[in-house]
């Protein structure tokens, strides 16, 4: 699976940033430039929020579940990476 930490992220600076969150945690606080499309939102349809030739750079809190969506979207034809660590570890590098 792919996978990027929070430095990789800053170095490479990606246009598709997507936060898994709930939209109420995304108020609080988010990775600068992500789009808030909540974990079922995504699961259920991502033919909608997704473009199968672009790269998106997916986050959740700790990265558990973020890795977990990452995979099933892999697996339906996405080119997706997962951020290690999740907002947390954005936070404990900002």
């Amino acid at each position: 699976m792919n996978n990027i930490t929070i430095e990789e992220l800053y170095k490479i600076k990606p246009q598709y940033i997507i936060d898994i969150r709930d939209y109420s945690l995304y108020l609080k606080g988010h990775i600068e430039n992500a789009k808030s499309i909540p974990k079922y939102l995504l699961l259920s349809n991502p033919d909608v929020y997704l473009d199968k030739h672009h790269t998106y750079y997916v986050y959740c809190s700790s990265g558990v579940q973020s890795s977990r969506v990452v995979n099933e979207l892999i697996h339906k034809g996405y080119k997706v990476v997962n951020i290690l660590g999740g907002y947390h570890n954005y936070l404990l590098r900002k």
